[in-house]
């Protein structure tokens, strides 16, 4: 079965429908990034997958398990084999670089060695391990107010190699970096899926890190799917239809693209 599954899902907050009839299929080990205008339903798509939210119409399956009757272990099993990169890095300010990486294994440990890691940091040697993967092996005792924003998310991106999930979440991880450091984000990414045979889904508000690190786009415009196809049919005519009064706001006529 495909890790993700989204059969005419529907998501409301109150009466408004964030996400209509939602039809998606994310394939074994595909690269997928989904783009759209503010207020789409994108983070909301993400939190459906990762079973944070549930659909009051349609079905969502999340590696093979029907999110919407998940409830106490049975989540937290899942939740252990989704890695979720927020747009902010999440790293718990007064824990080292060290602790942080490690909170990737907490789903993996009883409580008493998750408090003990606390103390004496468990599994040091995977934790040095995964921060040399993105050259911060020498951070690692450092506190995350000393690191740079992109350092940061590398930090982020560790973690989530030690957590070792079959399905990575990235929900706008790039949008406070520039586009050199966004670039090696989403590089580090890709690494980690394909070398872990990890399926990712990544929600880009930055456009031009597209071609050359997705096999599919899925475009989302007011809770529907607008738009999917390969990064290569993307027009300049498709975004102006998809970002309506955004388009220019966005500089999404300066990209070389077919008209």
């Amino acid at each position: 079965m495909p890790p993700v599954v989204i059969e005419r899902a529907a998501v409301s907050y109150g009466r408004a429908r964030v996400l209509d009839g939602i039809e998606v299929s994310v394939a074994l080990g595909e690269r997928v990034a989904v783009i759209g205008p503010s207020g789409a339903g994108k983070t909301t798509l993400f939190r459906l997958i990762a079973g944070l939210a549930k659909p009051i119409e349609g079905r969502v399956t999340t590696l093979g398990q029907d999110v919407s009757q998940l409830r106490g272990r049975s989540l937290a099993r899942l939740r252990r084999e989704v890695g979720f990169l927020h747009q902010q890095d999440n790293l718990i300010p007064q824990l080292r670089v060290v602790h942080n990486v490690l909170m990737g294994r907490l789903g993996h440990w009883w409580l008493p060695r998750a408090l003990w890691s606390l103390l004496w940091p468990q599994e040091l040697g995977r934790a040095m391990a995964a921060l040399s993967r993105v050259e911060l092996a020498e951070r690692l005792w450092s506190l995350p107010d000393e690191l740079s924003g992109g350092q940061q998310q590398r930090v982020a991106v560790a973690r989530l190699i030690v957590q070792q999930p079959r399905l990575v979440l990235a929900d706008e991880p790039v949008s406070a970096l520039d586009l050199r450091l966004g670039q090696e984000i989403i590089g580090l990414l890709c690494e980690l899926a394909g070398r872990e045979g990890a399926t990712l889904l990544v929600n880009l508000h930055t456009l031009d890190l597209l071609q050359g690190n997705f096999d599919r786009v899925i475009a989302l415009r007011a809770g529907e799917v607008f738009w999917q196809g390969p990064p290569a049919d993307i027009s300049q005519h498709l975004l102006r239809e998809l970002y309506g009064a955004e388009y220019r706001a966005l500089h999404l006529d300066e990209m070389a693209l077919p008209a």
